[in-house]
């Protein structure tokens, strides 16, 4: 299951009351900036249920192309932007495996 592409979980510790503003920040974000550059293939953006914390997960096409966004100046301005508010825990993963669940009505036939 070997590809080039890369993923970045980046997990943000954030005071409750700030949450909703890093959120609209990272929608911002990606919406103006990051969909644009080459290699970017999605964004997922998760908001933690007790409010403390937000987790992005970020699909590159290769490691080149997510180190040529960050070096961006408009990439800069965001992260920035971001450090106002908090710093996250970025990594770096590639796919190793993927399970997916079998539909009802799969499970209901082979009953």
């Amino acid at each position: 299951m070997k590809n080039n592409e890369i993923t970045l979980i980046n997990i943000f510790q954030v005071e409750p009351e700030k949450q909703q503003q890093l959120i609209d920040i990272m929608i911002r974000t990606a919406d103006q900036t990051v969909r644009y550059l080459p290699g970017f293939i999605s964004a997922h953006l998760y908001r933690g249920l007790d409010g403390t914390r937000v987790a992005n997960y970020v699909q590159w096409r290769s490691k080149e192309d997510l180190d040529r966004m960050r070096e961006t100046p408009e990439m800069k301005k965001h992260i920035d932007e971001i450090h106002t508010i908090t710093r996250g825990n970025p990594l770096l993963f590639e796919l190793c495996n993927v399970t997916e669940g079998v539909h009802e009505s799969v499970l209901a036939s082979a009953k």
